[in-house]
């Protein structure tokens, strides 16, 4: 008998639901982490993010906004500026976003077993690492 543990979006909706500000993520990450997802891409151009679970399930969430640009040339200190703002409340999910694009984020992942978060550049640099707390 499998003991794979399938979620499915309207789960994450609504532990998405609870975060406002980016003060809540660590409590997020650790709801997602309870529901059997080890970790996601998030995609920048237009939100769409994949989750992959503990034992490779995966599903997708659909773009959230039409496709934005993403700086060619990441810029890492201004994606930390924009990351400090929004994880002391002073901006909103879809902002934080606009102003990573801004910043050269292609995506992020969030890796709930290591609880690390890495923000990466359309080359697939790391621009920005940074651990979770909790």
């Amino acid at each position: 008998m499998s003991t794979a543990k399938a979620f499915t979006l309207e789960q994450i909706r609504d532990a998405h639901a609870k975060v406002k500000s980016g003060a809540d993520f660590p409590a997020y990450v650790q709801e997602l982490k309870a529901l059997g997802i080890a970790h996601y891409e998030h995609f920048v151009a237009d939100g769409r993010i994949r989750y992959t679970g503990i034992d490779g399930f995966s599903i997708d969430a659909p773009a959230k906004w039409p496709e934005q640009n993403i700086t060619a040339k990441g810029d890492a200190a201004q994606l930390k500026t924009a990351l400090e703002v929004h994880q002391q409340g002073g901006s909103d999910y879809f902002t934080f976003c606009q102003q990573s694009a801004a910043a050269g984020v292609e995506k992020w992942t969030t890796d709930m077993q290591a609880m690390r978060c890495s923000y990466y550049s359309q080359s697939g640099a790391v621009l920005l690492e940074e651990i979770i707390p909790g």
